[in-house]
């Protein structure tokens, strides 16, 4: 392929374009930061040091790549928790001013060596794409920023600039022939992590596909699962175990099937007071057999405000099931997440299953296009990360029984009044769970 070729596959494939070589220029500015609203801490007050760097000449057309360097964070993680590698996770706005006033949205992998108590905040590099559309000279300044760290739960940290900050880099566009029609696009993709937290995924379930019925389920149509017990063990600040009973129905639905997860009602009291719609459960489950991947289910977000000391129910959870393989499939428990959010901040608590969990469910399923099978493909979107359902025989849904006597089941709300977090500073700071129930 000759050179003019392969020039304009890479022109129409979106690949950036640097008309010059990429400059590089530090910045400084008074930050404030302010942990998740639930922490009840008090803001951060640092210095953020940030190097742009884009090329100093492009052309009208041109689609330039812009890299944000954090060289210092506004403060050091403090002596009280270590952060795991590749927890750590940015996003940030850069203020694109002159030939083109835009918010250049850039967003960083989560990727970090292991940030020990006591330390620099080490942040990946964040990327952003502009496209120039007028002849002119654009300055770049950073501006607001967010710090996700997924681990041991997601949660967000928000820093903005506390003064005027200098621009860091400056483009000179010339008429080069190019087209407009961009504005300005979000960073780079990322892998994240659970997080959980972190962070963001919607809920519902994904749209029956298929029109064939499995090859045995003849003219029925509701499939009523086992009982089935399950034990799996909580990230901090929840219970350390919980041992719990869930039940996972179907309904054929064409090709597809519509599912339904039950839990126990009442049996466990909230250790704090919840605002309406605060607290949102989902589940994993897990498929066997004949086919493969996971099929997430999610529940609605509790309808009342939930009181300190009265009992709290989980919702029925729901989500479809497209099957990917034709034979005995089977479904089973997976990982139950717990989502509590307050104040646009959320928190996940995920629960691993413990061993492996008994099979719930079978059916008898006839493959259908874009079907689950796969490993590790999922369909439906649950709310949070993935789950295992808990607790009791009653249909009506509720955490798991935690296998404690009068009041003292399982507390897994207390982590809304015992748990502080900071992590523009990175702090974290863990009430004891026998300190929470007493």
């Amino acid at each position: 392929m000759s050179a003019a070729g392969v020039a304009l596959m890479l022109g129409g494939a979106g690949i950036l374009l640097a008309a010059s070589p990429a400059q590089a220029a530090e910045v400084s500015y008074k930050t404030e930061c302010i942990p998740p609203p639930i922490s009840g801490l008090p803001p951060v007050q640092g210095t953020t040091k940030v190097q742009i760097t884009a090329p100093a000449e492009a052309k009208v057309g041109d689609e330039v790549e812009v890299v944000w360097k954090t060289v210092e964070a506004a403060s050091k993680n403090p002596d009280v928790i270590d952060l795991e590698k590749d927890t750590v996770k940015p996003t940030g706005t850069i203020k694109v001013a002159g030939a083109t006033t835009a918010d250049l949205k850039m967003e960083g992998p989560r990727q970090n060596p292991p940030i020990p108590k006591n330390s620099p905040m080490i942040l990946p590099d964040m990327k952003g794409k502009l496209k120039l559309e007028k002849a002119g000279e654009i300055t770049l300044t950073p501006d607001a920023y967010n710090i996700n760290v997924s681990k041991p739960m997601s949660t967000d940290t928000k820093c903005t600039p506390k003064e005027t900050v200098k621009a860091a880099a400056t483009i000179k566009v010339s008429e080069g022939g190019g087209t407009s029609g961009g504005t300005t696009s979000g960073g780079t993709t990322s892998s994240g992590g659970t997080t959980s937290g972190g962070t963001t995924t919607s809920g519902g379930t994904t749209t029956a596909g298929g029109t064939t019925s499995g090859g045995g389920d003849g003219g029925q149509t509701d499939f009523p699962g086992k009982e089935v017990t399950v034990a799996f063990e909580c990230k901090s600040p929840g219970p350390a175990s919980i041992n719990s009973k869930v039940t996972i129905n179907a309904k054929k639905n064409g090709g597809s099937y519509d599912l339904v997860v039950k839990t126990a009602k009442g049996v466990m009291d909230s250790p704090a007071a919840l605002p309406a719609g605060a607290l949102k459960p989902s589940m994993a489950l897990l498929l066997g057999g004949a086919d493969k991947g996971v099929v997430p289910v999610v529940g609605p977000a509790n309808k009342d405000p939930l009181e300190q000391g009265k009992p709290v129910n989980l919702p029925d959870m729901t989500g479809t099931y497209k099957p990917g393989a034709s034979g005995k499939s089977t479904l089973s428990p997976g990982t139950l997440t717990i989502d509590v959010t307050l104040g646009g901040q959320k928190i996940s608590i995920p629960c691993t299953v413990k061993g492996k969990a008994e099979v719930s469910l079978e059916l008898d399923t006839s493959a259908q296009p874009g079907g689950a099978s796969g490993g590790g493909s999922a369909s439906g979107s649950a709310g949070g990360s993935a789950a295992t359902g808990g607790g009791g025989t009653d249909s009506g849904g509720g955490l798991a029984d935690t296998g404690a006597t009068d009041n003292g089941g399982l507390r897994a709300l207390g982590l809304v009044a015992g748990t502080v977090i900071l992590l523009g500073g990175a702090v974290f700071t863990f009430t004891p769970w026998g300190r929470l129930r007493r």
